[in-house]
C-alpha cells in the first residue's frame, strides 16, 4: 500500500478523481461487453470468433477491474471515506454496474 500512496501523491486530487471516474465508467461498460461475450459463447460454443471475443473482452474487463481496485486507496484518501464506505466500494467491484453508483453517489464531496 505504501507504494500506491507514493505513486498517487505525485498527482493532484483533480487528476486522481478524473481517472477514477473514467475507470468506474469503463469497468461498468466492460461488464456489459463481458455479458454479451458470455451469451455469444453459449449460443455458438464451437465458433472461433466467440472464443476470441470472450478472451479479448475478459482481458479488458480484468484490466479495468484491477485499475479500479488499485485506485480505491487513493480515492479513499481524497474523499475521506470511512471503513464502511471503503469496504462498500471494494465489494461493489464484484457486482455488475455498481461502479457507476459508486461514481455518482459515493464519490462526491457534498454528500451527507
Amino acid at each position: 500500500m505504501e507504494f500506491l500512496e507514493k505513486f498517487f501523491t505525485k498527482y493532484g486530487q483533480e487528476k486522481v478523481i478524473k481517472w477514477f471516474k473514467q475507470i468506474c465508467l469503463a469497468e461498468a461498460i466492460s461488464w456489459f461487453f463481458l455479458f454479451t461475450a458470455m451469451i455469444w459463447i453459449r449460443v455458438d460454443p464451437e465458433g472461433i470468433l466467440p472464443i476470441v471475443y470472450i478472451s479479448t473482452i475478459g482481458s479488458i474487463h480484468g484490466l479495468f477491474f484491477t485499475l479500479y481496485l488499485l485506485f480505491l486507496p487513493a480515492t479513499r484518501k481524497v474523499y475521506e471515506w470511512d471503513d464502511e464506505d471503503y469496504v462498500f466500494a471494494l465489494i461493489s467491484a464484484f457486482f455488475p454496474f455498481a461502479t457507476i453508483w459508486i461514481d455518482k453517489k459515493l464519490a462526491r464531496f457534498d454528500r451527507e
